[in-house]
């Protein structure tokens, strides 16, 4: 791969690939296990997202045509042999009741996932301030692989229109709600999409964030291996939009939980329903005039929270949920 590189290597201010591309691609020579495959992958991935999530969430008029380039992209990589295929991973999927997979199976999930955090945690990331090296959170990220956090530059933040958003006939608004944090990706993203793109500061960030929080969103912070196989972005979901939601409900285990699960204090709750309308992940239902807690389905993104306006409902942590991505926490502990 290096050799490769060094030929297409940009000279001055000419060269066959742009500086936010040879930045990427330096990256990955320096990353562990990443393959040229990997990088053809995420180059594809980071340079047409609007092609790549509108063909996997079906919509793209292209996705019959073009599925079959995207998942000869994801087979591409050591593991092709177990890999899902794209296509039926976000378009298709199976019951949700179906048995758990054979843990040592590495199939589409684990190599573009994500990670519920409530808006406080979601708020850490995009206010992080230094640059961190956090590698194999099997415990925080429970997917083969794409796990680490790894945050050059983290005041260098895109926001970027939702791919997923855009493919859709009747989107949810706004569509600027995709943070991508960090180098190489803020650049590449804003290089390569400048009129879907601009640029922002961690305040900035934090606002989209608390307005999505509001809308009743749900932050994800997004892995993918062909991303360096690292954290590269927050994406504020909703389930009508929202591709890997849609997978998600439909067997392909995308999401991780947060680690927490909601608490209904019931003499709080004054049943008015708000708290079940708006949970994306339909794990909140009324019964005998109380919310009731579907605690298989919440994935403890707080959402619920910031709709009641009675202070009924808080987030517990459930050891059975993983353990939350909460960056500073994750910190303290690395430097101990």
């Amino acid at each position: 791969m290096a050799d490769i590189m060094n030929q297409i290597k940009p000279k001055g201010k000419k060269g066959l690939i742009q500086p936010s591309s040879w930045s990427f691609f330096k990256e990955g020579l320096s990353t562990p296990g990443y393959t040229l495959f990997d990088w053809l992958h995420g180059y594809v991935y980071g340079r047409w997202p609007y092609l790549y999530i509108g063909i996997g969430t079906g919509e793209h008029p292209l996705a019959k045509t073009f599925g079959a380039v995207l998942n000869f992209f994801n087979g591409l990589s050591p593991n092709k042999s177990s890999h899902q295929d794209l296509g039926e991973s976000l378009t298709v999927g199976a019951p949700a009741d179906l048995p758990r997979r054979d843990p040592n199976e590495v199939t589409f999930a684990d190599s573009y996932h994500g990670k519920v955090v409530p808006f406080s945690a979601a708020r850490q990331l995009v206010t992080i301030g230094k640059e961190i090296r956090l590698t194999d959170l099997e415990q925080v990220i429970p997917y083969t692989r794409a796990r680490d956090i790894i945050i050059k530059n983290p005041d260098h933040i895109v926001v970027l229109d939702c791919p997923c958003r855009s493919s859709r006939p009747n989107p949810c608004l706004p569509l600027d709600v995709c943070l991508v944090i960090g180098e190489p990706f803020a650049s590449f993203v804003y290089e390569h999409h400048p009129k879907r793109s601009r640029r922002i500061s961690p305040d900035q960030a934090v606002e989209i964030l608390q307005a999505e929080n509001e809308r009743g969103h749900v932050h994800h912070a997004f892995f993918k291996d062909a991303m360096l196989g690292r954290f590269y972005a927050i994406c504020n979901c909703c389930a009508c939009c929202c591709g890997a939601m849609h997978a998600h409900r439909h067997g392909t285990p995308m999401l991780a939980s947060s680690g927490y699960i909601s608490h209904v204090d019931h003499e709080l709750c004054i049943g008015c329903g708000t708290c079940a309308e708006t949970c994306q992940f339909q794990a909140l239902s009324m019964v005998d005039g109380v919310a009731v807690v579907d605690t298989c389905a919440c994935m403890g993104c707080g959402v619920c929270i910031s709709q009641c306006n009675e202070g009924a409902l808080s987030l517990e942590r459930d050891p059975q949920k993983g353990e939350p991505l909460e960056i500073q926490a994750l910190m303290a502990e690395a430097s101990r």
